[in-house]
């Protein structure tokens, strides 16, 4: 069980580090988090509305982004969608 546990926390770190040090991966984790959290506001914007301050409020932040640069984070989105099926 602990061992289970140990491999999972590794390869949690694994891939989380390897976001952080490849920029584009960084990006692209970057944008499914904006594009999530604008689709969770507009869904029910009672969950992310409550917490505007904290740790919590980064999600708030992302969706606000999200809805204000709509059209920017979609163009960046297919930016990003172009990039990795054709140029990787």
């Amino acid at each position: 069980m602990n061992t289970t546990l140990f491999v999972l926390n590794i390869s949690f770190s694994f891939i989380f580090q390897s976001a952080i040090f490849n920029f584009q991966s960084l990006l692209t984790v970057i944008l499914l988090l904006i594009c999530t959290c604008a689709y969770i506001r507009a869904l029910a914007p009672s969950l992310l509305d409550k917490n505007k301050t904290g740790l919590l409020g980064i999600f708030w932040k992302c969706a606000r982004i999200g809805e204000r640069k709509s059209p920017w984070v979609a163009c960046c989105c297919v930016i990003m969608a172009f990039s990795i099926l054709f140029l990787q």
